[in-house]
């Protein structure tokens, strides 16, 4: 085994038996060596990014806010359409040689512009294509959820240590201000410890052909697109995994579009702590909260998830905190973890714990029983 390898392997592990994978962004700034830059590239100013799928996310939000990125910027593109590609070559100025398509796309290996692969496909996709990232040794940032099975996850988190990359996931709240206050105020128990959680995210589909009601695309329905947010929530506002869930599915309102995935599901978490998280989510209603109530105060985020325009509030009154370029420092975040040869905030293994707390709360609602975690 070279020198490398082994440096990379042993700090790993020692990472991963030292921490606990409950807490919140606090618990990742454990030190990461990581071989996949030389030292020209680790002291580059900005890593190169390539974005893999062209869609809302990537044209909204992610390539607006490479635009205001310190630690890294927009390299390179992977698109099926060339018309797309076309556009955003223009749009962005990106060299005809860091454009790919999904058949080339593994010779992005040969490409010293890009440093990280930001795979933004359907959910189903995302296994496939971290793993063909890590391939070619680049690093990863992987949207949520991080794949749709937790094997799937264990894959992807196995490709990356395999050959030496860092692999991310796109936990943007983990970068933005009004979250990390609550990760502050329910970990170090301001108020005293946690008690109860709220949390509910959901939005209203008005198109039955979105990709989001393909199962075998999406892996499910609300729970796996917003529902994550409410896991994700409650879990770093105590700072613990739950250890079981109970839930059940809502009534079909529209089974023309909810044949394949939920249409809404409600769920609650149990924390080894004590404290109890009630969610909801749904493609039929709207809702974009969390709450938390401790023994001696409470807080609340609402809108909790939103890209923009948090807002927050205590028992003490308004949290007055401005709102960020959330994609913006993310990005930057993690591409300064990458630099710094440190463990990301948002590791796979952080991924694989969410996939499967959703699998437990899709268990739970199919059986009516309480499931462990």
């Amino acid at each position: 085994m070279k020198l490398n390898d082994y440096l990379f392997r042993n700090n790993r592990r020692k990472f991963l038996k030292n921490f606990s994978l409950a807490l919140g962004s606090a618990a990742f700034a454990t030190p990461l060596v990581s071989m996949a830059l030389g030292d020209s590239q680790q002291n580059k100013k900005k890593l190169g990014i390539a974005l893999v799928g062209l869609g809302r996310y990537s044209k909204g939000q992610l390539a607006p806010a490479l635009q205001k990125t310190e630690n890294c910027y927009l390299a390179g593109i992977v698109t099926g359409t060339p018309s797309k590609a076309k556009e955003w070559q223009k749009k962005y100025n990106i060299p005809e040689k860091n454009i790919y398509n999904y058949e080339n796309f593994d010779e992005i290996a040969n490409n010293p512009d890009i440093d990280i692969i930001y795979v933004v496909l359907p959910n189903a996709m995302h296994a496939e294509y971290t793993i063909r990232a890590a391939k070619a040794k680049k690093h990863v940032i992987c949207e949520k959820p991080m794949a749709t099975s937790v094997e799937d996850c264990q894959r992807m988190i196995d490709a990356c240590n395999e050959n030496n990359v860092s692999l991310s996931i796109g936990y943007r709240l983990h970068f933005e201000p009004h979250n990390q206050r609550v990760m502050e105020l329910g970990q170090q128990k301001v108020y005293g410890p946690v008690q109860t959680i709220e949390a509910a995210d959901s939005f209203v589909i008005d198109d039955p052909s979105r990709w989001r009601l393909d199962k075998e695309l999406a892996g499910g329905g609300p729970l796996m697109d917003l529902g994550i947010y409410c896991v994700q929530g409650a879990i770093y506002t105590v700072g613990e995994t739950p250890t079981s869930v109970t839930a059940s599915f809502g009534k079909v309102t529209k089974p023309e579009f909810f044949d394949e995935v939920e249409e809404s599901i409600s769920w609650q978490m149990q924390f080894p702590g004590g404290a109890v998280a009630n969610c909801t989510s749904s493609y039929n209603n709207d809702a974009n909260r969390l709450y938390g109530k401790a023994a001696n105060g409470w807080w609340e985020l609402s809108p909790a998830y939103s890209y923009s325009g948090i807002k927050g509030k205590t028992s003490e009154g308004p949290m007055n905190i401005p709102n960020v370029e959330q994609q913006a420092r993310q990005m930057d975040g993690i591409a300064q973890s990458i630099k710094q040869n440190k463990f990301s905030r948002v590791p796979g293994e952080m991924g694989l714990r969410d996939v499967r707390v959703l699998m437990a709360i899709y268990e739970a609602a199919r059986t009516g029983k309480r499931v462990t975690v």
